[in-house]
């Protein structure tokens, strides 16, 4: 499980449905901030004595992850403390670097937001998914001047080339936009991208597949179709084979490895 909003209580309810045996998952969190940890306290498999939980999430030095997710559910908050929950759970504070966890190989690389964050990318099986999520440019203008789009030695700010070059040839990329570039100049310092960002940083990291989330609460269904044909068509320009779409309720990707001899 990436993040644990509010989309996990219908995750908890279908882990449980007709299913007699434990329940075993591993949760990795981007970070603490409430909108992707307030689906935690009604994950109902957590309720449940002989399920089993890994939690993973950023080293935040002053506090631990136990403390973080123990604190929105103190008594003045939630009926259910942490420590009342039934299931064993494991709770594993997360820095940069290369992870070995539930048989797959996790990066995690710090991102760019006023919260400690981490985005992860995950290599099993041949295919490998990237999850990098409340992160915001380092420079407004990725490209130098004069530069060819496109190419990773192309972008102007060392952050942003370290961006690029940690989600570089990924199969699924899963990457926020929360805001259009018309409503990004209000918006800075607030740790979002844009969806023009994602998608110039994806081509030129030669991603295959790039799955735009983290949608403004403000964007209904249209913003959101117009924002994913945007997406598409800057995609286009930069000459490139990305795949772009907007994430929605539901979606569903099954990633394949690339065939032999495919960039």
């Amino acid at each position: 499980m990436l993040d644990c909003g509010t989309g996990a209580r219908l995750l908890g309810n279908k882990l449980l449905a007709g299913n007699s045996s434990p329940v075993e998952a591993t949760i990795l969190l981007t970070h603490t901030h409430w909108d992707h940890i307030q689906g935690f306290p009604f994950f109902a498999p957590l309720f449940v004595a002989g399920n089993h939980f890994q939690v993973f999430g950023p080293d935040e030095s002053h506090l631990s992850l136990r403390d973080v997710l123990a604190g929105q559910m103190e008594h003045h908050y939630f009926p259910v403390e942490l420590d009342q929950l039934s299931a064993r759970i494991i709770y594993q504070d997360l820095s940069e670097g290369t992870h070995q966890i539930d048989g797959l190989t996790v990066h995690a690389q710090w991102m760019n937001h006023p919260s400690p964050t981490l985005g992860y990318r995950i290599e099993a099986d041949g295919v490998r998914i990237a999850y990098l999520s409340d992160h915001e440019p380092y420079f407004e203008d990725v490209w130098r001047d004069g530069a060819e789009p496109g190419r990773i030695e192309s972008i102007r700010e060392e952050g942003d080339r370290r961006h690029a070059e940690f989600m570089q040839g990924v199969d699924v990329l899963i990457h926020e936009a929360q805001y259009t570039p018309e409503e990004y100049p209000a918006k800075v310092h607030w740790g979002h991208s844009t969806y023009a960002y994602a998608v110039e940083l994806a081509a030129a990291a030669k991603v295959r597949q790039l799955v735009l989330t983290h949608h403004d609460p403000s964007h209904d269904d249209a913003s959101i179709a117009c924002i994913e044909q945007r997406a598409q068509d800057l995609a286009e320009q930069l000459a490139s084979s990305l795949q772009v779409s907007c994430a929605y309720e539901g979606y569903e990707i099954r990633a394949e490895p690339r065939p032999k001899g495919a960039v």
